[in-house]
């Protein structure tokens, strides 16, 4: 999916471009009803966001829990400079955020400067997962929750079949693997919450199920998977990963699907929730 937080710099799967930038605004939006369901931020008032990105996820975290003070931390400076732009078009957010440019695995704050933390979409872009996870726990007050959401793309599935999104599919995840990420880690947050410390450790399975009962959020959210996709089409061209042949056929088959009466589109992810102790 993609918010960006990297804690070394490596290939970044979407890039940083301003077509990349407004889709991750689109997403945020696009996610909002699924990934908000269930979190819980009543009693914060000083919540760390890892992995920021354009801020996309920092307007709904202000917009839905107005008692916060959001702490936005990436390490790619041309997001950080983007979420300062969208953010800053909403003046009625002024004084409620910070923004700083950081690495998600040496936090530049005292132990126990929040009480609650954020991360949605980070883990799957970082090479060392367990040591953000360890930073964020060290910078939390005790009794500070936590929510994580992340990617499990081997859950991801399109009908009709479309043999290039299959073939170009299994690229993208080979190649984030490649680059240090993990494309599967949201089936893994159990296990790196409780390795790092954290207690009260549950997790939630969220999904995008869309077939004839919704037609029009189908083909919403198949058009907008399309631009998900192709975000990442130069560089996988670039390694070799596709051919060109293969991105036009994906293009042909999103459409395809996109307009097919009984066009099915499923994808679960995963959200973690645990506590500071």
């Amino acid at each position: 999916m993609s918010d960006t937080c990297t804690a070394t710099e490596f290939p970044y799967l979407h890039g940083f471009s301003a077509t990349e930038q407004v889709r991750l605004m689109k997403q945020a939006r696009l996610a909002e009803s699924t990934v908000f369901r269930n979190v819980d931020y009543a009693d914060a008032r000083r919540l760390l966001e890892v992995g920021s990105g354009v801020g996309a996820q920092t307007e709904i975290l202000l917009r839905r829990f107005p008692d916060l003070h959001v702490t936005c931390v990436d390490l790619n400076g041309q997001q950080v400079e983007a979420a300062r732009r969208n953010l800053g078009a909403m003046p009625w957010f002024d004084g409620r955020y910070a923004l700083q440019q950081a690495d998600a695995t040496d936090l530049p704050f005292e132990p126990r400067s929040f009480d609650a933390a954020f991360l949605c979409w980070v883990l799957e872009h970082v090479p060392t997962p367990a040591r953000v996870l360890s930073e964020v726990r060290r910078v939390l007050m005790p009794g500070a929750p936590v929510y994580i959401t992340e990617v499990m793309n081997a859950s991801f599935l399109l009908d009709p079949y479309s043999p290039n999104v299959w073939r170009y599919w299994m690229a993208f995840n080979d190649f984030q693997i490649e680059s240090g990420g993990d494309p599967f880690v949201g089936a893994k947050l159990g296990n790196l919450l409780l390795a790092g410390g954290f207690r009260d450790v549950s997790t939630e399975i969220k999904t995008f199920h869309f077939d004839n009962r919704e037609p029009a959020r189908r083909k919403t959210m198949i058009a907008f998977w399309e631009e998900l996709l192709l975000s990442a089409a130069e560089q996988l061209v670039a390694a070799g990963k596709v051919t060109p042949e293969v991105v036009d056929g994906v293009r042909d088959e999103m459409r395809q699907v996109q307009n097919d009466p009984n066009a099915v589109f499923f994808y679960s992810f995963v959200q973690a929730r645990a506590t500071v102790y």
